[in-house]
């Protein structure tokens, strides 16, 4: 697997994705939209010709980086998690000492990657969905496993101690997470 920056070049590809995924390239978090198609991007390759696997768009932000998107277009290869550390990384590099991210109550696939990986649920906004609504209707009212979509899930990875060191790495032997000592 190949992990590079989107090429400027990419900006309409991207956004298009963007559509498809997400409904539109304005993405609702903590009562605001950000225009992901001009955030930094992430690409995910592999094979022969160099397929597109996994996509990540994050914002960094002083002592903060948000992962705002990650899409992994073929689940189980472990695109999505080489993008989260590749994000981790790169925001540690940037003096980072925390990355989080926002999903919805409905996402229980993600909730669960991304709690294997190393982030905690650190807060609940209730309702929050139901208000980034009136800004972006196209947030559907149902979601996965037919869940009504209400709320705001925070999720954060300490980036200052091992923990985040060790975020979506995974020992060969096991497949499981590195612990902290390892």
């Amino acid at each position: 697997m190949r992990i590079r920056d989107l090429d400027p070049s990419e900006r309409p590809w991207l956004a298009q994705r963007l559509v498809e995924r997400w409904g539109a390239t304005a993405i609702a978090r903590r009562g605001e939209l950000v225009d992901a198609a001009w955030l930094p991007a992430l690409i995910a390759q592999e094979g022969e010709r160099d397929e597109v696997v996994a996509l990540a768009t994050y914002l960094i932000d002083g002592e903060a980086a948000e992962l705002v998107t990650l899409d992994a277009f073929t689940s189980g290869q472990g695109a999505g998690a080489a993008l989260l550390q590749e994000v981790a990384d790169r925001a540690r590099a940037a003096g980072c000492k925390r990355l989080w991210l926002i999903t919805t109550n409905d996402n229980l696939r993600a909730l669960a990657v991304y709690q294997r990986h190393g982030l905690r649920i650190v807060a609940v906004h209730r309702g929050a969905v139901d208000h980034a609504r009136r800004q972006k209707p196209s947030i559907p009212l149902i979601g996965d496993h037919n869940i009504p979509v209400h709320d705001e899930l925070e999720l954060e990875l300490d980036l200052t101690g091992t923990a985040g060191r060790n975020a979506g790495r995974r020992t060969p032997a096991t497949g499981r997470p590195r612990s902290p000592r390892s």
